[in-house]
């Protein structure tokens, strides 16, 4: 039961990320060709991330709360509805409001589902097994990794068309993915029964020196409601700064995410190319993400930010020179020590330094400046490609990344430990 319950759970996370190839990695692509600027691009992916970031808490809020649908089943339907906004991307002609509304939705639904995927594997865990997000996690870099490689070629070749088709497919391969998984799910919590841990834990002296008892659930429910966000900075500065950081790190992230065809296009590439690199790129992680726990044993997670900051400044500062398709390449043999390192690198830091209920916190801030650095590097990326070029734009990105990675290095040893 073990072993079908991860395949299924990484067959999610293979074709959730076949799907965000298509509807986010190659969107400037069927945009371009559909007549839209790269200003008119920068706004319709900022506006996707703005309501992704409203849609999260209420979907997030709705699935704890309903008594007849959990994660699958809302999961399920909010793939239904991509599918039924991708006919928008036949049916609405270029250049259109029609067709941005279309891109903003099936965006903003495509990155709700990501979070709702990621707390899956503890509900799946009600079954009696241990589900292993870091192979899951890697599944859908490699999976990520082929499609865009091949849909590159397919779509230099076929043309945009191709793509509706492909994100209508990807739909249902994901669907079949979670109705596969919740049949094994629902049979194995079946034989395990609804039996919950209820016995008292610990959790050490309290300031009257009596011992705090509960389950653990509700310790951790009170643990986390006792400190809310504003409280966390106020207790954490040095790692709310060092977050500061991160706005430039994943700046650069953001626009070699959303704008590599346009990078291509710049040093004479292809939508070919750009499949490849972006697949190089995918695949270049996960041999970080399977390991990272090995890494984690031999150096310090302070350590390892360090280097994966060094590495986000100098992939991109390759971009900026590169004039050829082949130093795009290597700069994506970067990849591997920047974005590879400094995800898990953060899950753990965080852990790490901070108590239960602050390290939920941490994650949430940490979250939250990426989704802010995205809206703006899609904003303003748009609106330099179409001022300035490709080549303005990956300038700009190495500057804030060298500003967010001199920041990060600075405050990572500053952080003090509140465990």
């Amino acid at each position: 039961m073990g072993k079908i319950l991860n395949s299924g759970y990484g067959a999610i996370f293979g074709t959730y990320w076949i799907i965000y190839a298509v509807v986010s990695s190659f969107a400037s692509v069927f945009m371009l060709a559909k007549g839209y600027t790269n200003s008119q691009i920068g706004i319709t992916l900022a506006a996707a991330n703005v309501l992704a970031v409203v849609m999260q808490p209420l979907i997030a809020d709705f699935v704890d709360r309903s008594k007849r649908l959990d994660v699958i089943g809302t999961t399920t339907i909010m793939t239904v509805c991509m599918m039924i906004f991708t006919i928008g991307m036949l049916t609405f002609k270029g250049g259109s409001l029609g067709l941005c509304v279309v891109f903003v939705l099936l965006i903003a639904f495509h990155t709700v589902l990501q979070p709702l995927f990621n707390s899956l594997a503890f509900r799946l865990e009600e079954a009696g097994v241990s589900i292993n997000f870091g192979i899951a996690r890697s599944v859908g870099s490699l999976a990520y990794s082929i499609f865009c490689a091949v849909f590159g070629t397919i779509v230099d070749h076929l043309g945009i068309n191709v793509m509706p088709a492909a994100s209508e497919l990807s739909c249902l391969l994901l669907i079949a993915s979670l109705a596969f998984t919740g049949y094994y799910f629902r049979k194995g919590k079946a034989l395990q029964g609804k039996a919950k841990n209820t016995e008292p834990v610990a959790v050490g002296k309290q300031e009257d020196g009596h011992t705090a008892e509960g389950t653990a659930e509700e310790i951790e429910k009170e643990i986390e409601e006792e400190i809310n966000l504003v409280q966390f900075i106020r207790r954490n500065k040095m790692f709310f700064i060092m977050n500061l950081g991160v706005l430039g790190l994943f700046f650069s992230n953001a626009v070699l995410n959303n704008y590599m065809a346009q990078i291509c296009t710049g040093v004479g590439g292809t939508t070919e190319d750009m499949g490849r690199i972006l697949g190089v790129m995918a695949f270049l992680e996960i041999p970080t993400m399977v390991f990272f726990k090995q890494l984690r044993g031999r150096f310090s997670c302070q350590f390892l930010l360090k280097v994966a900051a060094i590495g986000f400044t100098v992939k991109i500062a390759i971009c900026w020179i590169a004039n050829s398709v082949v130093l795009l390449y290597i700069g994506q043999l970067f990849q591997p020590v920047s974005f590879a390192l400094f995800l898990p690198g953060m899950v753990y830091f965080s852990d790490e330094m901070m108590s239960r209920g602050e390290a939920v916190k941490g994650q949430a801030l940490y979250t939250t400046m990426i989704t802010i650095t995205t809206i703006f590097a899609t904003l303003l990326g748009g609106v330099i490609l179409d001022g300035s070029g490709p080549k303005m734009l990956t300038f700009v990105s190495t500057l804030l990344s060298a500003a967010g990675a001199l920041v990060v290095i600075l405050a990572v040893d500053k952080v003090k430990s509140n465990k």
